[in-house]
């Protein structure tokens, strides 16, 4: 018989070449979506060898989400509810007896004005009243300073001064570092100094222990109004 002639009918519907996989690309994959075995080239040499495939771990999103808290059945059961497990010291149970007074009436502590007869907000104080508190109170220490040390009238942090003499002051930190003897600056009160700032040159003094916020009298000399050079410290 003679070699029969290829149809050169066109279907319909052609058949593509490779076909297509019905698979979400975001469906999870399963072991039997893989093929049992590998073939792994040994060496330069063209020869397969066909081995198992290594374990695969799946993970769905579903298993991380967290589950609603719902406290446990075994804590909800427990039976030694209020129960007393450790205890220090030998004595047990004491009891507390008063000496059979009529009671005690309490009463406010100072003068009217500085105590809070009705309800305030805490920490919602305007910044200008916290002001006004904190210079009130670095005066008041600066009286106590002088008192105590007999010390004489206080010079401005402003002004140049080629003799010693006093300054009162906040101690403070020139830089968001930690405070270390070459930030060391001296904020003068309002009274005296209007809040200027200058540096401070420690090296005369042998000793001293000094923080932030801390409330001093210094002795020293400003002759150039740029850095003072401190000899005596007079603290609280």
């Amino acid at each position: 018989q003679g070699s029969q002639k290829r149809s050169n009918s066109t279907p319909e519907t052609p058949r593509p070449k490779r076909t297509l996989s019905s698979r979400s690309p975001y469906a999870l994959f399963s072991p039997n979506s893989f093929s049992p075995f590998f073939l792994v080239a040994l060496g330069p040499s063209p020869a397969l060898a066909v081995v198992p495939p290594p374990p695969v771990f799946f993970f769905a999103s579903l298993i991380f989400c967290p589950r609603s808290v719902t406290p446990s059945q075994k804590y909800t059961s427990r039976s030694s509810r209020g129960e007393v497990v450790a205890s220090f010291g030998s004595v047990q149970g004491p009891s507390w007896s008063g000496r059979g007074g009529a009671g005690c009436t309490p009463k406010l502590f100072g003068p009217p004005e500085e105590n809070l007869t009705k309800s305030y907000k805490f920490m919602f104080q305007k910044a200008l009243d916290v002001r006004e508190v904190l210079s009130w109170r670095i005066e008041e220490l600066g009286d106590a300073l002088k008192s105590h040390h007999h010390l004489e009238e206080f010079t401005s942090v402003l002004l140049p001064a080629q003799e010693a003499v006093i300054f009162f002051g906040q101690i403070g930190c020139d830089s968001n570092g930690k405070l270390n003897a070459k930030s060391v600056v001296l904020e003068g009160d309002r009274e005296h100094s209007s809040g200027g700032q200058i540096p401070l040159d420690l090296s005369e003094l042998k000793e001293y222990s000094l923080f932030p916020g801390q409330i001093v009298a210094l002795e020293g000399t400003n002759s150039t109004g740029r850095m003072m050079v401190v000899s005596k410290l007079y603290e609280v």
